[in-house]
């Protein structure tokens, strides 16, 4: 028999020290609740651009000028001289509008990274990076905010071409996919942006390099000529230009011509992807 000294505890084993845990057992992260959280991210921060667009009207009123300008003058002109075949007949104006809603989000998303070099410049970016959110859900959030953004900008461009008579859709389930087809250009074309921001890691290079890049890419896609109206190296291009399937899937749902949306949606999806990736790889770099 073993007698215990007063006022001391009796000896535990190393098992029992070993299985017996100093701390409370800490949730581990699952899918669904990764998937909340990203969600959760995404929707305060197209929730902030709202609050910015409510705030301040004037940006939507001045980037409507530009687009008014390409359907007013270029698309009423080239109506009415018949210079480029459309498919179908339709009206050259008609034909234009879907290119021009695509032309307006992506000036809008090719410039988004010049904000996040602000937040660097004043040091929102680093209390973000220190944050549990993951960097593809904060890039996820802020190429979103940019769909929606351009939403409200394709929204006054639409209702712009119904007023010059373009006979658009009335369906709502095609209008709510034309909705998710902006959103994803300008979420592609704004990680784009973000991650040429983190490369460039100043918003003077930036701008010289999104001026540089966005009328190319603009003239290189079916805007505003079908693509067998290009000469055979402008069409290669136009074939790997993400601009060329947004265009197709807003023409094939706002004025029903011939359109490829399923092959459009996996490019688009596929592109953003890629640009989410691309972005949450440069963003340490852009956050030194």
């Amino acid at each position: 028999m073993t007698s215990a000294v007063p006022g001391v505890p009796p000896a535990v084993s190393a098992e029992t020290s070993i299985a017996a845990p100093a701390f409370p057992d800490l949730p581990v992260d699952t899918a669904p609740a990764i998937a909340r959280r990203l969600g959760s991210r995404i929707i305060t921060l197209c929730w902030v651009e709202l609050r910015k667009i409510r705030h301040d009207r004037t940006e939507l009123y001045t980037r409507a000028i530009q687009p008014a300008l390409w359907l007013l003058i270029f698309g009423e002109t080239f109506t009415r001289i018949h210079a480029i075949p459309t498919p179908g007949h339709i009206p050259y104006l008609a034909y234009l509008a879907p290119g021009i809603l695509a032309q307006s989000a992506l000036f809008i998303a090719i410039f988004y990274g010049i904000q996040i070099i602000w937040e660097r410049d004043a040091g929102v970016l680093t209390k973000l990076m220190v944050t549990p959110t993951p960097r593809a859900a904060l890039i996820t959030g802020k190429a979103f905010a940019a769909g929606v953004r351009s939403i409200v900008q394709a929204a006054v461009i639409v209702v712009l071409a119904a007023l010059l008579g373009v006979a658009l859709t009335d369906n709502p389930l095609k209008l709510l996919a034309t909705a998710a087809v902006v959103v994803l250009g300008s979420a592609f074309f704004s990680c784009l942006s973000m991650s040429i921001a983190g490369l460039a890691l100043s918003r003077d290079r930036l701008m010289g390099i999104g001026q540089a890049i966005t009328m190319p890419l603009f003239f290189s896609s079916n805007a505003l000529y079908p693509e067998r109206l290009m000469p055979g190296w402008l069409q290669a291009i136009s074939k790997v230009n993400p601009l060329s399937y947004e265009v197709d899937a807003l023409r094939g749902l706002l004025i029903g011509t011939q359109a490829h949306l399923g092959l459009d949606a996996i490019v688009l999806v596929g592109a953003t992807v890629l640009g989410v990736t691309a972005s949450a790889l440069l963003l340490p770099r852009l956050a030194r």
